[in-house]
C-alpha cells in the first residue's frame, strides 16, 4: 500500500492552502488504495486575509499548523517531523500558503526563498529519488529544489516565465492533465490556477495522485 506525504500550508485560498484542493488530494488518495499522513510548518503565517472581504487583517495573527489542523480534523503533525524515509511519496498542496508561508514566492518573485524547514524535507524526497506531487502554485517551490525541473502552472505567462528564468522548463497544460518529469519523478497541475469548479479541479488532481501513485510501485 501506497503511503503519502502530504504539505499544507495553512487554511484558506489567500493565505494558507486552498481548501477544495487539499480535500480532493485526500479523497483521491484514499480512492487509489493509498494512506497519507498531513504535516505543516509550526510558524505564524505571513498575514491573515478576511476570504469574505479580500482584506489583509492587521492586527490578527494564525498559526499555520493549527490551521491546517481545520482541514484534516486535527490529525496533521509539524513538518519537522516529516521524514522521507517512512514515505513512498509527497504532495504538495497549493493555495497563497505556498507563496507565502513555505517560501515569500508572492512578494519577492523570482528572488523567492522557501523555508529551510521545506527545503529539507524536499530535498530529502528528492535525494531518495521518490516521487512528488505539486499542484497550482507550489510547483514554483520546485525551482528551489531540483535542477532542470520540467513542471506546469497552467498557461499563466508570467508566472511560467519567471519560473523559467529560475531554470525550469515550463509545459502548458489545461486543468485535467498533469506535467509529468520522468527524471526527476515529479507531477504537477494546474489546479485551481485554472479551474472553475471542483469538478474541473478534481480531474486534475486525481490524476496527479493517480500518477504519484502509479509512479512510486
Amino acid at each position: 500500500m501506497t503511503k503519502l506525504a502530504v504539505i499544507l500550508s495553512g487554511s484558506g485560498v489567500y493565505d494558507g492552502s486552498e481548501i477544495n484542493e487539499a480535500v480532493l488530494t485526500l479523497l483521491s488518495i484514499e480512492e487509489s488504495g493509498s494512506t497519507y499522513q498531513c504535516f505543516a510548518p509550526d510558524m505564524e503565517q505571513m498575514h491573515v486575509v478576511n476570504h469574505l472581504t479580500g482584506e489583509v487583517m492587521v492586527n490578527e495573527s494564525r498559526n499555520v499548523l493549527v490551521e491546517s489542523a481545520r482541514i484534516t480534523r486535527g490529525d496533521v503533525k509539524p513538518i519537522t517531523e516529516l521524514n522521507a524515509i517512512d514515505f513512498d511519496g509527497l504532495i504538495v498542496v497549493g493555495g497563497f500558503g505556498a507563496a507565502k508561508n513555505l517560501s515569500d514566492f508572492a512578494i519577492k518573485g523570482a528572488e523567492f526563498s522557501a523555508i529551510n524547514e521545506f527545503i529539507k524535507v524536499a530535498t530529502d524526497f528528492k535525494n531518495a529519488q521518490k516521487v512528488v506531487g505539486y499542484m497550482c502554485i507550489a510547483p514554483m517551490l520546485l525551482t528551489a529544489v531540483y535542477d532542470d525541473i520540467t513542471l506546469t502552472i497552467g498557461n499563466d505567462a508570467d508566472t511560467a516565465k519567471t519560473l523559467e528564468g529560475l531554470g525550469a522548463k515550463h509545459e502548458v497544460k489545461d486543468v485535467t492533465s498533469v506535467s509529468i518529469d520522468i527524471e526527476n519523478r515529479v507531477v504537477t497541475t494546474p489546479a485551481y490556477m485554472l479551474a472553475n469548479s471542483l469538478l474541473e479541479a478534481r480531474v486534475g488532481i486525481k490524476n496527479l495522485v493517480d500518477s504519484v501513485v502509479s509512479l512510486s510501485q
